[in-house]
């Protein structure tokens, strides 16, 4: 088989599994629905730095409405995870902390979702020890993520970097989340996380499977992207982060670049810094980008500019009054953290308990 036919044959393969992901997605969405208190749910963010409005339309938003809906919904800060690319855990408490404020002032509520920190739930942890029995590192070595966050960090592959896919499993298998809402580029973590349960579960309890078989559930959220056109970014500098000031917010804005072209219209491939003012214009107001091009016409980028400030602050400024006020009393973040930390290990406890008695070794 010459090359060509090899990567036609992979990308048929890719293409047909993520139809069958697609369809076992909207199957879940359907039982989710129409009976929310049978699933668990994880999902969460590595504390590298602020939210933005990226993670906030791409993820955030559909953990609310989880948890409203009545899913059991549980939300990992990753710490540990911070360490698979970069040189330094300087800031995390801060970036922690933070995480916490922007997740309250958007709605999530801690006495219905579980928020919890790598870190401090060493028996969630305790569960790579088997699971990396588990898988093969042709496998680890597969994973696009392992190989993209490999190429984007520029660091030599670590170990912690190769098996990230199985810290991953032990977040969602540990509290036995059923679903895992993801984008589409997430969905080989989900795919790895069904393969370590089922060999498990294979393995060790064929007649009481201990662990579930997670269904991803692909987020519809479109790519937002950052105020250059480029993807919205932390490390970009492009991105309109959620704790920002509304002063903060408009200097971001009036610096993006545009284009020379008076006329505003929307071109995603031709004009991708005009269009992504108009993707985050549309995304906050609700409203067509394209509509808005054909609003503002000939006024110019400088038009196009503030109604972007605008439309942005004026989404923006309930989170920021939640945040604030929020931000008062740090203790009262912290001893939801605490709290967050103290019921992941008791969930912990009991499963890896039930992991040692699958494998014989309770002693």
């Amino acid at each position: 088989m010459s090359d060509d036919q090899q990567m036609t044959a992979a990308g048929n393969e890719m293409s047909a599994s993520f139809l069958a992901a697609k369809r076992l997605s909207e199957q879940t969405k359907a039982q989710l629905d129409a009976n929310p208190g049978r699933f668990t749910m994880l999902t969460g963010d590595r504390p590298t730095g602020r939210l933005h409005l990226g993670h906030y339309f791409g993820s955030i938003q559909e953990r609310v409405a989880m948890q409203n809906k009545g899913v059991h919904s549980n939300i990992i800060i990753a710490d540990y995870q911070v360490i698979t690319d970069r040189d330094t855990t300087e800031h995390i408490e801060d970036n922690v902390l933070n995480l916490v404020l922007d997740y309250l002032a958007a709605g999530i509520d801690p006495t219905k979702t579980m928020i919890y920190t790598h870190s401090a739930v060493p028996a969630e942890n305790q569960l790579m020890l088997p699971f990396l029995s588990l898988v093969t590192e042709a496998e680890l070595h597969r994973n696009p993520t392992v190989k993209s966050e490999m190429e984007a960090s520029g660091h030599a592959l670590t170990g912690l970097l190769l098996t990230y896919p199985v810290h991953q499993a032990c977040d969602i298998l540990f509290c036995k989340a059923n679903v895992v809402p993801i984008g589409k580029d997430n969905l080989p973590h989900v795919e790895i996380t069904r393969t370590i349960a089922r060999r498990f579960n294979e393995r060790y309890a064929p007649k009481h499977p201990v662990f579930p078989e997670p269904s991803a559930i692909l987020s519809e959220a479109p790519e937002i992207p950052g105020l250059d056109g480029r993807k919205m970014s932390k490390s970009y500098g492009n991105s309109i982060m959620l704790g920002a000031t509304a002063q903060e917010t408009t200097k971001l804005i009036k610096k993006s670049p545009t284009d020379s072209e008076r006329r505003i219209t929307f071109d995603p491939i031709a004009r991708p810094q005009v269009s992504a003012l108009l993707t985050t214009a549309g995304l906050v107001t609700d409203r067509d980008p394209k509509d808005i091009a054909e609003e503002i016409g000939d006024a110019g980028a400088g038009a196009l500019k503030q109604y972007v400030i605008d439309s942005v602050n004026e989404f923006l400024a309930p989170h920021r009054e939640r945040r604030a006020e929020l931000a008062k009393d740090m203790d009262s973040i912290r001893d939801i953290l605490h709290d967050g930390n103290n019921r992941a290990n008791a969930i912990a406890e009991q499963t890896l308990d039930e992991v040692r008695a699958a494998m014989g070794m309770k002693y």
